[in-house]
């Protein structure tokens, strides 16, 4: 019997078996967006696509808990925008934040560390990747939220603001500057791959023709690795609008969208709340229809969203093909 298992499967029955995880892989997650987009039909039924504007939210999730489980359709409704305009914020920020850290500090790596230094690291850079997020949020929660509260905030942004929400240090800063320092892990890692992927020989060729270091890896290195650059900046950013607990512990967890109006210092300072944190916030009033439709709604639209962040990395990617180099 072990004879058997330890002779090598004939390239048929290998095939088939990989057809068939890959098949049963596909039908999962067909299976599970189905689920999910069913169970937040209701929203969408009685929304439309006014889902996407601003109103009460506060107010529409308490109407919501209070609800028995023979709901009016007055109870279904639901404006998003406060959430889907957190979670693009912190998104975009972090993400535009990491990329230009992470580029920097590979170069730095790849081209200018020495060896010592870029063994020790490399495994530095993939431990940190790998770090649970609730360690980031407990970092944030008793350390920059605190130091932001009592040192940062001044007395007159605190009162500008008193009549609308109230400044107490966990805001969008906090919670973009952690989610930063979260991501660029992730794509220090990926780009330092690409470009030790990348042939020596190119850049060796344009500093031979009066490049300096530094410029032929822009000129070069980096042109040659933009398809990973893109992989990395998606990958990364999914990692962003997927979590949860770090954003829910430092992010003040308010139904609110910081507001520029108020000035820029203050409108870092402003709590809000994203579509990931926001599940975990109501997780606790699925007893109640429209509030379980209501999380089905925002898991639906973080499916959307690395959908739609796959499909963009796709068609950036394109045009970048002839740049792309094997490993």
């Amino acid at each position: 019997m072990l004879e058997r298992l330890r002779k090598p499967w004939p390239d048929r029955r290998a095939e088939l078996t990989l057809g068939a995880v890959s098949l049963l892989i596909g039908a999962v997650v067909i299976a599970m967006v189905v689920f999910v987009f069913t169970r937040a039909w209701p929203i969408f039924q009685h929304n439309g696509l006014a889902w996407v504007g601003s109103g009460n939210l506060e107010g529409e999730v308490a109407k919501m808990n209070a609800a028995t489980s023979n709901t009016p359709p007055s109870t279904f409704q639901l404006r998003l925008w406060p959430l889907i305009y957190g979670t693009l914020l912190t998104t975009a920020i972090a993400v535009v934040l990491g990329l230009g850290i992470a580029l920097l500090s590979s170069i730095f790596i790849v081209e200018l560390a020495p060896a010592r230094l870029t063994k020790i690291v490399i495994p530095v850079v993939r431990l940190l990747a790998s770090v649970p997020s609730v360690i980031y949020g407990l970092i944030g929660i008793l350390v920059l939220v605190p130091f932001v509260g009592n040192h940062l905030i001044t007395a007159s942004e605190q009162h500008s603001t008193q009549g609308v929400v109230q400044l107490t240090g966990e805001s969008l800063a906090v919670a973009t500057v952690i989610l930063t320092v979260m991501i660029t892990p992730i794509m220090i890692a990926l780009i330092c791959e690409a470009m030790y992927s990348a042939p020596s020989s190119w850049s060796e060729g344009a500093i031979a023709l009066g490049c300096n270091p530094l410029r032929a890896v822009r000129a070069v290195t980096l042109k040659a690795i933009r398809p990973a650059i893109v992989a990395a900046a998606v990958l990364a950013a999914a990692r962003a609008i997927g979590e949860a607990v770090m954003i829910e512990m430092v992010s003040g967890g308010k139904f609110f969208a910081p507001n520029l109006d108020h000035g820029v210092l203050v409108f870092l300072w402003e709590p809000m709340r994203t579509l990931a944190s926001a599940i975990v916030d109501l997780r606790e009033g699925l007893g109640s229809p429209s509030l379980q439709a209501t999380v089905y709604t925002l898991a639906a639209l973080l499916l959307f969203s690395a959908f739609m962040l796959s499909l963009a990395g796709y068609l950036i990617k394109l045009p970048l093909r002839r740049y792309q180099t094997l490993g």
